[in-house]
């Protein structure tokens, strides 16, 4: 039997640190995003324009299995001919150091951001209108990646506009996995702030901003249980119990640690109160 561990970034998931972690012999780990920044996974999943190139400059997807969304390689000539028909203020345009004769570009117009504002206050007018437009900036631009002919990227054919986190159980699933455990899903809420591991640094969202309506995730998840009715998922410190299918878990956080092993050079790091801790 296969199974997979796929960690989100939400907040309960902060006891965990990859490298402090052993798992069994027959689990392979699935992250999400700014996860690289605190240890390798088997499988790094990113869907965002921003840190897709923060991850690929920073060399990790030189050695390690990345999956990104909207990644579509050309050469570095055609992408110099299209930026030269664009009218984009330079500021917008984020530029990865050339390393080879091909690239990626992916992101969105700022030309046409200030109507996409207006016309989403238009039909959201009970909404924090500062958070709005937060939101609704953040990763406004062009990225222009450039790439090596032979890296560990492998591009993500479905699940187009899904959450990273939700991509990566759906892979995990495609991959063979027959039971799934997810950490760190935590469904935010927009009543409060937003909940991420990783609010408030680089390409993420600052910590003072709102959380997310759930109901885009919800729908994401349900679609995951369903379509792949004959594996199991188990749920770690799920904030959301009983509206889930059959092949739904629960499990606790000391129960999770059973399944786990502590990395032996864990020990000697300083102590982050993890290997004590018995709540939950």
């Amino acid at each position: 039997m296969t199974r997979s561990l796929v960690i989100g970034n939400g907040e309960s998931r902060a006891w965990f640190h990859p490298e402090d972690w052993c798992l069994p012999s027959d689990m392979d780990s699935w992250g999400c995003n700014a996860i690289y920044r605190d240890g390798s996974v088997d499988q790094l999943v990113s869907v965002d324009y921003a840190m897709q190139q923060e991850i690929y400059v920073s060399g990790y997807s030189n050695n390690n299995n990345c999956w990104f969304s909207n990644w579509n390689v050309i050469p570095a000539e055609a992408a110099d001919m299209m930026m030269m028909g664009v009218n984009i203020p330079e500021p917008f345009i984020h530029r990865s150091e050339r390393i080879s004769d091909l690239c990626v570009i992916s992101g969105k117009d700022p030309v046409t951001l200030h109507e996409k504002i207006e016309a989403a206050i238009r039909t959201n007018p009970h909404l924090d209108m500062d958070d709005l437009r937060l939101k609704l900036q953040k990763d406004t631009g062009i990225w222009i990646t450039y790439v090596h002919e032979n890296d560990e990227v492998k591009i993500i054919n479905s699940h187009y506009g899904w959450a990273a986190g939700t991509t990566a159980l759906a892979l995990a699933c495609d991959e063979g996995a027959e039971e799934i455990y997810m950490l760190g899903f935590d469904l935010s809420s927009y009543k409060n702030k937003l909940n991420n591991m990783y609010k408030g640094t680089a390409n993420y969202l600052p910590d003072s901003a709102k959380g997310f309506n759930p109901i885009n995730w919800i729908d994401q998840l349900n679609q995951v249980f369903n379509k792949y009715n004959d594996k199991t998922f188990y749920w770690v410190d799920c904030k959301l119990k009983g509206k889930w299918t059959q092949n739904v878990r629960y499990l606790t956080k000391n129960r999770f640690r059973d399944i786990l092993s502590v990395h032996p050079e864990a020990y000697t790091k300083e102590k982050r109160g993890i290997f004590v801790d018995v709540s939950n």
